[in-house]
C-alpha cells in the first residue's frame, strides 16, 4: 500500500504542474505551444500512473501480488483508452 501512496502523491504533483501551466499561460509566461507541449507530456504520465494503479489494485483484489503491476508505454495505455 506504500507504493499506492507514492502513485498518488506522483498524481496529486502532476495535477498541480498542469494547474500551473495554465497559469503560466494565463498570465503570458508561456505561449500556447509550450502550455500544449507540456501538457501533452504530463497527460500521458498521468494516463500511465492511473493504469499502473488500477492493475495493482486488480492484481490485489484477486489475491496477486501488486508489486508485479509493470509501468504501460504511452502508446499501449492511451491505445484501450480511446
Amino acid at each position: 500500500m506504500e507504493q499506492d501512496q507514492r502513485i498518488l502523491a506522483r498524481i496529486t504533483e502532476m495535477v498541480e504542474d498542469e494547474r500551473k501551466l495554465r497559469a503560466s499561460l494565463a498570465s503570458g509566461e508561456i505561449d500556447s505551444g509550450t502550455e500544449q507541449q507540456r501538457l501533452g507530456q504530463l497527460e500521458r504520465e498521468l494516463d500511465q500512473c492511473w493504469d499502473l494503479l488500477r492493475q495493482r489494485r486488480a492484481k490485489t483484489e484477486f489475491g496477486e501480488n501488486p508489486d508485479e503491476a509493470q509501468v504501460r508505454s504511452s502508446s499501449q495505455v492511451e491505445g484501450y483508452l480511446e
